[in-house]
């Protein structure tokens, strides 16, 4: 009893002290105790504020940093007592921080720290005073502080990629202004897992993918800006748009859809690119549709030959600016001019049905390093859908062996022509083969709806191509000009016999099939 009762006599002490002393004094009676502390403490203590400096507008970002390492490292929260807990309207995970005034244990290279949630109210005022402070030993603080620190602010921003709300961007029209972009959610449900492609594409696809995000350190060494981009060619309906959507979830990047016909001049395009972020897909569908960029080249060329005068050939150029639209250079500097190199891991994306109809400029090295041939579906691309669509496997279904059979012989369709028939027939799987199976049988057979295409393609494997290098790797696999088609419809009636050979053969196939399932 006591010592209690000299305990309160000595807070009784402090407190009238307290209010006798000056301010002045006291605050340096406090600081001389904090330094007798942290010269007698083993520990080192580094703050973090929420605010940089003291007006509370520059956001301190490794402040937020510690926050998303906090919420990425789940064994660490499972070790502080208290947690607060929250989650926004527009995603699904549930984000949590350090309860105010508590600490959460950590560890790194073997070695204990600790962070302090701090949150202090401010006097006369609503406002609270918030920070981080690290606990790490005195001995440690020199070796192990800067690699911590560096692998904390690697691990937020890894966190922050994957668990934010990803956005599809398209332009309005209004560059000029403070944004000239209105995004929604983006929420696209394509996956490399339910994309209809050949392994051994979908498989470099990947790489390359994943070879670029990791490259930031092998970008700048080598002095060229942290962009990719990618042409995808084919037919329509075969998947160039899920295919997109596919990269921007495997990245967890951020889609802009740029609508060239929006755009009214070069200035416009480049503001644009200037406003779009890092980690993002600017994609330009349809690009031999979307402008007369061949115009440029052939008027330039036809001026020069008619008048030499270099005077008249500069006025031409300065009218063709004037009169407010996107030319070819100005696309060429979009994607790969100094304005390209604004902002950091860019992709982007050129679709289009007929490749041959894009300026061979625009396809160089440099400017669309990966070209992929989004063709007819191969064999394994239909064990997907079928897999995808009906919940069936190759080896539970007979009628696999004549789709394949089907697809040797010519009569492979795009996966937008599988997909629809295996989502009308989707609760009959026999149904949908036998309706895939004709359908294979009347493009063999010289359907219309098909010729259209193979007036372009002729002869192709169906199977998807990537291409990667010099633009000289796509003269060996660009499609035959037409003439190849008309011969090949003048030899038609010759190769007609074996058509109706293999269809004989396909309908005993199939006859023998339904026998045995009692059909």
């Amino acid at each position: 009893m006591e010592i209690l009762s000299q305990l309160w006599s000595l807070l009784g002490l402090l407190t009238v002290l307290q209010n006798i002393l000056p301010s002045q004094l006291l605050s340096l009676l406090n600081s001389f105790y904090e330094s007798l502390q942290d010269l007698f403490s083993p520990y080192a203590y580094f703050e973090i504020p929420e605010f940089n400096g003291y007006c509370g507008v520059d956001v301190n970002d490794l402040y937020r940093h510690v926050n998303l390492y906090i919420n990425s490292v789940n064994t660490s929260a499972a070790k502080c007592r208290r947690l607060t807990l929250s989650r926004s309207k527009s995603s699904n995970r549930i984000s949590f921080t350090v309860a105010p005034n508590h600490t959460v244990q950590d560890s790194f290279n073997g070695h204990s720290l600790s962070w302090t949630h701090h949150v202090d109210t401010v006097q006369d005022s609503l406002e609270e005073k918030r920070s981080f402070t690290l606990k790490l030993r005195k001995r440690h603080r020199q070796t192990l502080l800067s690699p911590y620190l560096h692998h904390l602010t690697s691990r937020a921003e890894e966190f922050e990629r994957v668990s934010r709300e990803r956005r599809l961007f398209t332009n309005n029209g209004h560059a000029s202004y403070d944004s000239g972009w209105v995004s929604v959610p983006f929420r696209h449900p394509s996956t490399f897992e339910t994309m209809a492609l050949e392994p051994e594409l979908k498989n470099q696809i990947t790489e390359d993918l994943t070879a670029f995000a990791d490259g930031k350190e092998f970008y700048h060494r080598v002095g060229r800006a942290w962009k990719r981009g990618y042409l995808l060619y084919g037919p329509p309906g075969s998947g160039k748009s899920s295919l997109i959507a596919a990269m921007a979830n495997y990245l967890c990047y951020d889609v802009y859809d740029l609508e060239l016909t929006k755009v009214t001049d070069n200035s416009e395009l480049r503001a644009l690119l200037l406003q779009t972020t890092n980690r993002s897909i600017i994609v330009i569908e349809d690009i031999d549709c979307s402008v007369d960029l061949t115009a440029d080249r052939m008027m330039k060329s036809s001026t020069t030959t008619a008048k030499r005068s270099s005077s008249r050939t500069s006025m031409k150029e300065d009218v063709e600016d004037q009169n407010g639209r996107v030319t070819l250079s100005g696309l060429l500097n979009f994607t790969d001019g100094l304005w390209s190199c604004c902002g950091e891991e860019k992709i982007i994306v050129f679709t289009t049905n007929h490749r041959e109809n894009v300026d061979r400029a625009l396809v160089r090295c440099g400017r669309m390093d990966v070209h992929v041939s989004m063709g007819t579906c191969g064999a394994h691309a239909f064990k997907v859908l079928a897999k995808n669509y009906l919940g069936v496997e190759s080896h539970s279904h007979a009628l696999f062996d004549v789709v394949e059979s089907c697809i040797r012989s010519g009569g492979a369709l795009t996966p937008a022509q599988i997909g629809e028939i295996l989502l009308r027939n989707r609760g009959d799987v026999d149904m949908a083969m036998k309706e895939v199976v004709t359908a294979m049988q009347t493009k063999i057979l010289g359907g219309r709806e098909v010729l259209e295409w193979e007036e372009m393609t002729v002869v192709r494997s169906p199977e998807s191509v990537l291409v990667v290098g010099s633009p000289d790797n796509l003269e060996s696999s660009s499609p035959p000009p037409k003439c190849g088609w008309k011969k090949r419809k003048e030899g038609s009636s010759s190769s007609s016999d074996k058509k109706a050979k293999f269809l004989v053969r396909l309908r005993s196939l199939t006859k023998s099939d339904s026998g045995r399932r009692g059909v």
